[in-house]
């Protein structure tokens, strides 16, 4: 395995912008950081179990990969829009969305996310069973996966926290970057 690419892309598909990242900023923005570490560490079991999902179902999931992948963009894309439209909708101080971003939802999110879904669909089967066929191989390799994507909630639990001020006193500018950030990630799945 070349462990430079993996984590390259490993820390390129965690860290930048996608519906997980862009909702723990919204809520720390909203409703604080306890509740987007507690959405975080939903998010992270959820990460996992969707790598441990990947890992034991690659050979299935290879055979209806294609038909899977276009339920998931339509029902992802549609989902994220929905977000970015209940967060340009938000005029007070906590959103919907942010009051929905508990434990269960991280980890819910995390099988409704394009980005997390396709990232442990491709992971698994470029990087880990290529070189480890074991078990504990591949639970080295998952746990390795989950602690990065840890690493990138917690990045933006910390971002959203130093920003808090600002991103509370530009409400109206901030979800609306927020939106816009949905919007994209939920038309780029598409290309």
């Amino acid at each position: 395995m070349d462990t430079t690419s993996f984590f390259v892309y490993c820390l390129v598909a965690t860290f930048t912008p996608g519906p997980t990242n862009i909702l723990i900023l919204s809520t720390v923005k909203n409703a604080g950081t306890k509740k987007a570490m507690i959405f975080s560490y939903g998010s992270t079991i959820g990460f996992g179990l969707l790598l441990v999902c990947s890992a034991a179902l690659n050979s299935v999931l290879l055979t209806v990969m294609p038909k899977f992948i276009t339920v998931l963009q339509v029902i992802g894309s549609a989902y994220m829009v929905y977000l970015a439209y209940r967060m340009v909708r938000s005029r007070h101080s906590e959103s919907d969305v942010n009051q929905n971003a508990s434990f269960r939802f991280g980890v819910l999110l995390q099988f409704l996310n394009p980005k997390t879904v396709l990232f442990a669909l491709t992971v698994i089967p470029a990087f880990i069973l290529p070189t480890y066929s074991g078990f504990t191989g591949v639970s080295v390799g998952i746990a390795a996966i989950t602690l990065i994507g840890f690493a990138a909630f917690f990045t933006w639990v910390l971002f959203g926290t130093v920003f808090k001020t600002f991103l509370q006193k530009h409400h109206t500018g901030a979800n609306l970057v927020m939106a816009l950030f949905l919007t994209y990630a939920a038309v780029m799945i598409w290309v």
